[in-house]
């Protein structure tokens, strides 16, 4: 291969990059960024950026003397791909000619329809979402969070403890039950009751109110919430419309193999558009969580360069943290499926203990709540899972 084009530059896409010049390649290399930002790390935008601890140089993720030796397109979306003349397309009308591709385009923040140009309505998936509503939660008041999962149950997190007034609206009886099954969620998102944040679930959202500037969200059984601030974190959509009509599989993002690799020959995907088949469970699913973001690119180009999987290795289990009110909570493995979750350390009401979940008698998942140093041992154990 004489050019490689990654197309996407979060972590997924600066993990691929490091890999090709790791693993030998050393030909042209191109990276391709929708925004203007170079690569940055994503989890502190929800918590500690968004609290002001943490600044923007802080978020870089390459080093000071790192060179890839690539070129680097920035602030320039990808608008397709031309098998035949095997070119990326970009939407400043150039065309990136590439032997080889990987897509890293990640994934984008669910909206609500109808709040388009409605100020003080946010996500939260970028630098720039961190930036204005930073600015925004800096004005205090009242702030409503749409959506009881992972980043809407940071950003509460955060907002409490800049002095704000917060809700939380979900629509699923139970929050991160898809996740974490039904009785590990309702322990997790217990910590938002824990700490006076109030957490309203089973009940779904009809409407934005306010002229210029959100003032109210409005719930389907009628209720009126008072807000002068409104997070929506409904979850995010695969970034593959520019791939359709390529030749490339799409379903729930890009349908690759266990080792990345797609329907195209010469065209692996990674990241959060990244739909992997997952030996574990038997189906395909995407991993949007920063390990396998940062591990699972050497896999994917381990066969873009012709290695094949097995020198670069298979992907450990998926494996995820996330930081609420001062408690750490991970979770590695599957919890779908499992007929069976006991708690092996510490006490749900204590908010630390260990649960570990089974299916047939076999540990699936695990899920700790500040039990770092025995979550780090289980994890262990799972490396070798699904291999």
């Amino acid at each position: 291969m004489r050019t490689v084009a990654v197309v996407g530059a979060s972590l997924a896409g600066l993990s691929a990059a490091r890999s090709l010049r790791q693993q030998g390649y050393d030909g042209r290399l191109v990276v391709v960024g929708d925004e203007p930002h170079r690569p940055y790390d994503r989890p502190p935008l929800s918590k500690e950026f968004l609290a002001g601890t943490l600044g923007e140089a802080d978020l870089a993720l390459e080093a000071e003397e790192e060179d890839l030796r690539a070129e680097w397109l920035l602030g320039v979306r990808a608008t397709g791909l031309d098998r035949t003349r095997r070119a990326v397309l970009l939407a400043d009308g150039r065309e990136l000619p590439a032997d080889g591709v990987v897509v890293a385009t990640g994934a984008a923040a669910r909206t609500l329809p109808g709040t388009e140009g409605l100020a003080g309505v946010h996500t939260l998936r970028t630098l720039d979402d961190a930036r204005a509503l930073r600015e925004d939660l800096a004005r205090g008041g009242r702030l409503v969070v749409i959506g009881g999962g992972f980043v809407g149950a940071e950003v509460a997190s955060t907002a409490y403890t800049l002095g704000l007034d917060v809700t939380i609206v979900e629509a699923a009886p139970v929050p991160l039950a898809g996740p974490l099954g039904a009785d590990m969620g309702a322990v997790v998102s217990a910590l938002h009751a824990d700490h006076g944040v109030r957490l309203l679930c089973g009940v779904g959202v009809k409407g934005l109110g306010g002229e210029h500037r959100v003032e109210a969200v409005l719930l389907e059984d009628g209720r009126t919430l008072p807000a002068d601030t409104v997070v929506v974190g409904v979850g995010a959509v695969p970034c593959v419309d520019w791939l359709r009509g390529s030749g490339v599989a799409l379903g729930n993002g890009v349908t690759c193999g266990a080792d990345g690799r797609t329907s195209l020959a010469g065209v692996v995907a990674v990241g959060d558009c990244a739909d992997w088949y997952d030996p574990a469970t038997g189906g395909h699913r995407r991993v949007e969580h920063w390990t396998g973001a940062k591990e699972r690119p050497a896999i994917a180009v381990a066969t873009l360069l012709a290695h094949g999987a097995r020198e670069a290795g298979t992907p450990r289990p998926p494996y995820f943290w996330s930081d609420q009110y001062g408690v750490r909570i991970q979770f590695v493995g599957h919890a779908a499926g499992a007929d069976s979750v006991t708690v092996e350390e510490g006490a749900t009401d204590d908010r630390s203990f260990l649960a570990v979940y089974r299916r047939a008698g076999a540990p699936v998942a695990v899920l700790g709540m500040d039990q770092p140093r025995l979550f780090t041992r289980w994890r262990k154990r799972f490396a070798t899972v699904g291999s």
